[in-house]
């Protein structure tokens, strides 16, 4: 296999098959989805006759309770359909059309099924608790235990049912952006090493930000800002809009500020947010320490926001091409066991992988799918050692759902966001592991090293960076403040200077950066990298060292889903995150790295 030329991106019909996903495995046509459409549309009249019902019995809410969950997959099945289509190229018409009657059936459904809650909310604490304990609702327990907790935050059923039809409109900012970022935003054309044209795209920049030609990185990186810049009234405006959108919902719910509201959902305290933040910022000095290494490395006189990502360690050729990084993948991974390398050899032979960047494609990567059908990883791979890592990191997102899926029901197969991030960087610790281990030439061991510190810096300080901006933006907005992109700038840019230090010179154009971050609109999600990073450094070094019964615990907590509260979860697996201690020993790890890093330096100059 190997990589398009960099120089124009193929047409989505243009790409090798065998290089893409196949949805076909969700819905064998287009027909098939049409016909899942009507069903869920079926399923939103059934569900309206149990509307009043719901205290009759145990057996009259349980079968609701199997319509609802009905109805769910299928809408499901939908929405990841149509919007993983539209994803493969934005540009096509048919499926933004499909995506947009997608969202608008899921408002539909929400509308239909806003009565639910509150009418299970609505019966008396004796009946409803006599519900609880009941055998036909046994499958039932945690949600309904989870429900009456969050009960003072649930509004009437008439409240809910108009909340829900607003889900349309909630959704504009992050789709606004979406299509800007992606389809209608295109960014210039600069040169390369070798004085050849090529355009930036968001799956090129960071490989343009890597390259060893300070001219080139320079090139990019202004090149890049400067697009934003130009569209940040608009941006400002977006982002603005989504942060209204997030404290008016935390404000009817009841909720002392929208950080508290978007905790809640997973029972997070509030205070592994700001201990997180605080643990960071006490730890700043070996972040300095770090960017002073990397201005003394790189020989610069000044080191500049653009001179962050390229490799420390100079002429080393470093390409990892797809088939290898599935190879290093598999082998990095090993210590996971038979059974999760077999998952692993199916996903990388079954096309459950959508590989190269194509015209009109989303940026970045994720894993998605639906419930009932294997999970699905969107990438853009480039070859090298970044997106070697990305690639184990999304099957750690796509294992973690595949293991959920098939040994939880569809109601508890869903895991929570707070543990999203632990697989999946738990396979890139295992992973960089093996890599030192394989690794030789100390060239190449230093390039790793480097790579290990990114990913703290990258993961730790640089989210919680963006954490500490999300939580300054949505106090501005309480505090009844304008984000104007002068504030949004000034903001962003003080960050930086803080989280750097002394011996980084902060660009003036690094102040756009808040503009190109997509999870900006998904409110107080980006923490839970950080966390996620933190409680993934400890799991991977118990399953190193104890083996089995570290494997055993690991297994069992992705196969857990969202049975329980993540920090429970957690627990079980053997990491307390309600302590700041994984937090506190992750950054110790960046600076063991660190120290190991400048000695290796010093040894081979």
């Amino acid at each position: 296999m190997t990589q398009t030329s960099h120089k124009e991106l193929p047409k989505r019909s243009d790409v090798n098959t065998e290089l893409t996903w196949k949805l076909e495995d969700m819905f064998s046509s287009d027909e098939a989805w049409e016909e899942e459409f009507k069903k869920v549309k079926d399923l939103v009249e059934k569900i309206k006759g149990f509307h009043g019902k719901l205290s009759e019995s145990p057996a009259v809410l349980a079968d609701c309770m199997k319509v609802y969950e009905e109805m769910g997959l299928a809408m499901e099945r939908v929405y990841v359909y149509a919007k993983m289509r539209r994803d493969e190229d934005n540009g096509n018409t048919k499926y933004q059309a499909l995506t947009d009657r997608a969202a608008s059936l899921n408002v539909h459904v929400s509308s239909a099924i806003s009565f639910l809650v509150p009418e299970i909310l609505d019966m008396p604490e004796e009946r409803l608790e006599s519900f609880i304990r009941n055998e036909k609702l046994a499958d039932y327990k945690f949600y309904l235990e989870e429900i009456k907790r969050q009960k003072e935050h649930v509004l009437s059923a008439q409240e809910e049912e108009i909340i829900a039809r607003m889900g349309e409109i909630a959704q504009a900012p992050q789709n606004i952006f979406g299509m800007l970022n992606n389809a209608d935003m295109v960014f210039p054309t600069i040169k390369d090493e070798n004085g050849e044209d090529i355009q930036i795209t968001h799956g090129r920049f960071l490989q343009l930000m890597e390259n060893q030609n300070r001219d080139v990185r320079k090139s990019a990186f202004t090149a890049l800002y400067d697009t934003y810049k130009k569209q940040k009234n608009t941006i400002a405006a977006t982002l603005n809009a989504s942060v209204k959108k997030d404290v008016f919902y935390a404000r009817v719910r009841k909720y002392p500020s929208a950080l508290a509201a978007a905790l809640d959902g997973d029972n997070i305290p509030i205070d592994v947010y700001t201990n997180l933040i605080k643990a960071v910022r006490d730890n700043l000095p070996a972040m300095y320490r770090y960017v002073s290494l990397r201005k003394k490395l790189l020989g610069v006189d000044q080191l500049h926001m653009y001179d962050l990502y390229v490799p420390m360690v100079k002429a080393v050729d470093f390409k990892v091409e797809y088939n290898e990084a599935m190879n290093l993948v598999e082998q990095g991974l090993a210590p996971l066991g038979a059974e999760y390398q077999s998952v692993l050899k199916e996903a990388f032979g079954s096309r459950w992988i959508d590989v190269y960047e194509n015209q009109g494609k989303t940026s970045g990567a994720y894993s998605w799918g639906a419930y009932g059908t294997h999970p699905y990883v969107l990438l853009n791979y480039q070859n090298n050692v970044n997106n070697l890592f990305t690639l184990a990191h999304e099957m750690g997102h796509a294992l973690h759902s595949y293991y959920s899926d098939h040994n939880q029901p569809y109601l508890y197969a869903q895991y929570k966001i707070f543990v999203a991030e632990v697989a999946s960087t738990c396979n890139e610790s295992l992973l960089m592991n093996h890599m030192l281990k394989i690794t030789e030439d100390p060239r190449k061991r230093m390039y790793l090293l480097n790579y290990y510190l990114e990913q703290f810096r990258g993961t730790v300080y640089r989210q919680t960076m963006f954490a500490e901006f999300e939580k300054m933006i949505h106090e501005k907005v309480e505090q009844g403040e304008a984000l104007t992109p002068e504030t949004l700038c000034s903001m962003y840019y003080d960050l930086n200077v803080d989280y750097y230090g002394p011996d980084m010179v902060v660009d003036e154009d690094i102040k756009m950066e808040w503009a190109r971050i997509p999870h900006f609109y998904n409110e107080f999600y980006v923490y839970q990298y950080a966390t996620g990073f933190s409680a993934a450094t400890a799991l991977s070094q118990q399953i190193l060292k104890e083996g089995q019964p570290a494997v055993d615990r690991y297994l069992s907590f992705l196969k857990s889903g969202g049975s329980d509260y993540p920090i429970q979860l957690l627990r079980k697996a053997g990491v307390d995150m309600a302590s700041p201690e994984p937090v506190v020993e992750a950054l110790r790890v960046f600076a063991d790295v660190l120290e190991e890093m400048e000695k290796l330096a010093e040894e081979i100059k």
